[in-house]
């Protein structure tokens, strides 16, 4: 796949798992619009980078972003959904604070950045979901109950999204990125955000499924 001056949006791109893959597209060739809440990603200066303000549980902040991407790039060609919280990852008891900040990011906040930049991606075009392995039915505890049914819905959601898109030959995919060393993942993780980043690349350059799940530990496509 030739990526050279493909555009690229990458959501949470100022650390973890979406830091690690703003390095790499940047590494690839990509042109990348890395959002943050804050408008910074520190320690990162690349020509081919563009940072973006962004609060996709905002549709005045997703507007605008939307507006600056769209008059800089025209057109995208890989979507990266990356932005996510989880609050009660560690509780079994559903809480109503955790809920409503984990579904306004998770679900609400990403479905409808999605919408949002749906009119100025390019025929061809791949949307990815971090999602996790943690949302399956057959993956299923009793921890993290809000986390879990946010990311069983944007699964849902990236399947929809798949059947609308496909006359467009628009490729949907969520991932789950491995157990990895972020602030979720824990120092015991064994992926790191770059080994992380490698596999979620992988199944952008060689996935040809559509609505189907990605699972980067083993580097294949799996049942929901």
């Amino acid at each position: 796949m030739n990526t050279a001056n493909k555009n690229a949006v990458i959501t949470g791109a100022n650390s973890g798992i979406g830091l690690a893959l703003t390095h790499k597209l940047l590494a690839e060739g990509y042109n990348v619009f890395g959002t943050s809440r804050s408008g910074r990603i520190d320690d990162l200066h690349h020509d081919n980078l563009r940072v973006i303000r962004l609060d996709i549980t905002d549709r005045n902040s997703v507007n605008a972003a939307t507006a600056e991407i769209n008059t800089t790039a025209k057109k995208i060609d890989l979507l990266i959904n990356n932005a996510g919280v989880a609050p009660d990852v560690f509780a079994e008891e559903p809480e109503i604070g955790a809920f409503m900040e984990t579904f306004s990011t998770n679900v609400y906040g990403t479905v409808f950045f999605t919408e949002t930049v749906l009119p100025i991606l390019n025929s061809g075009a791949q949307v990815i979901f971090i999602s996790s392995n943690m949302s399956l039915p057959r993956n299923m505890a009793t921890n993290g109950p809000a986390y879990r049914m946010s990311k069983a819905a944007i699964n849902v959601y990236a399947m929809m999204l798949a059947q609308r898109l496909e006359n467009q030959h628009i490729r949907v995919t969520p991932v789950h990125p491995g157990w990895v060393q972020t602030r979720l993942g824990g120092d015991q993780a064994p992926y790191t955000t770059e080994r992380s980043a490698e596999g979620i690349f992988k199944a952008i350059q060689t996935n040809e499924e559509n609505g189907k799940f990605w699972n980067v530990m083993a580097g294949s496509i799996e049942p929901y």
